[in-house]
């Protein structure tokens, strides 16, 4: 054959079966008898064939890979996600594909770009994580590939593919905890502006205060991108300010620890001279210095769902599916009574 790469029918005429009994044999979708298969594999070794993913696709209808967009790679948050949807994939033997977005565009048409690639690539199914996504960009994605899982995103218009805990409520609880400490002097670093769940927490954050007698602008807020490095530089702008608070809530566990950070390095004691609760409730919490009070997201078990979700409409199994996601606070040493 030269330097011709070979192709299926290549094999089927050596091997004396027919293309689609070869194919059968490749693919593992459906009944080929032991002889047959011998057939096959020998002629597979002979001539070295390796079946292309476009082949593969169009003989069992399916790439066995499931797509996962994640804006970033980097942190618990999205390490606890990349893992367990790794956890989920493995135990089908089916591959994972991560994409994140590129280019210079803002975070929505970067979501938007990355999504659109997996779509590209014939994933079987997609995991979005698209808390920059409209709920129009959403519904424009979910018809051009219906086997979609929003991830932490809700949607009216897609209840049935979106996965997400009651962030509202989270705030509330964020609110109370600080309230219930004694705490009435408050200071908020949140995540970037615009972005849903953010917003929710938040609206549910300042709704619980306002409710007890405190109104949005009698706390000060300073939006940042749920990094460490943000977290740390939102609380030097705080500091800066001179305002005086006792409680802080930030809105994801990554700023809380940069936040505690820079405390730390101004000599000011977390929780003797100012109280902090962190969002997600992340690995990270836990051996943080205080251990960070956080609320809890179970983002383990939503993933969880939403993945195995995916695999019932894709591959036909037969998983339970849960979507009450509740959400709690963990309590530990970083939230006390003023003083």
């Amino acid at each position: 054959m030269g330097d011709r790469v070979a192709t299926l029918k290549d094999v089927a005429m050596l091997a004396g079966v027919g293309m689609s009994t070869a194919s059968r044999a490749i693919s593992g979708a459906g009944p080929v008898s032991a002889e047959a298969m011998k057939k096959v594999q020998a002629a597979i070794e002979q001539l070295n064939f390796r079946p292309s993913s476009i082949g593969r696709s169009l003989s069992a209808q399916s790439l066995g890979m499931i797509g996962i967009f994640a804006p970033s790679f980097f942190g618990a948050y999205y390490g606890t996600i990349l893992k367990q949807t790794d956890i989920e994939l493995r135990a089908m033997r089916r591959h994972v594909v991560v994409a994140t977005g590129c280019g210079d565009g803002t975070p929505r048409e970067e979501a938007i770009e990355a999504v659109k690639f997996l779509i590209g690539r014939d994933c079987d199914g997609i995991v979005v994580l698209g808390h920059d996504l409209l709920d129009e960009d959403m519904q424009m994605l979910h018809k051009m590939h219906p086997k979609m899982a929003f991830l932490n995103r809700r949607s009216a218009e897609l209840e049935t593919s979106s996965f997400c805990p009651d962030h509202y409520h989270g705030g509330e609880l964020a609110a109370r905890t600080l309230l219930e400490a004694g705490h009435r002097q408050l200071a908020v670093i949140s995540g970037p502006v615009g972005t849903s769940d953010n917003e929710e927490r938040l609206r549910g954050f300042f709704d619980e205060l306002a409710r007890n007698g405190i109104q949005r602008d009698a706390v000060r807020q300073i939006p940042s991108d749920f990094s460490r490095e943000g977290g740390f530089g939102a609380t030097q702008q705080l500091l800066n300010e001179g305002r005086h608070f006792t409680g802080l809530f930030c809105a994801n566990d990554e700023m809380a620890i940069g936040s505690m950070s820079c405390f730390h390095r101004a000599g000011i004691s977390v929780p003797k001279d100012v109280s902090i609760i962190g969002y997600d409730d992340d690995y990270s919490a836990e051996f943080s210095s205080p251990g960070l009070t956080s609320v809890r997201i179970p983002m383990q078990q939503l993933t969880q769902n939403a993945v195995r979700w995916l695999l019932n409409i894709c591959y036909g199994t037969q998983h339970e599916i849960s979507r009450e996601f509740p959400v709690t606070v963990t309590m530990r040493g970083s939230v006390a009574a003023p003083k």
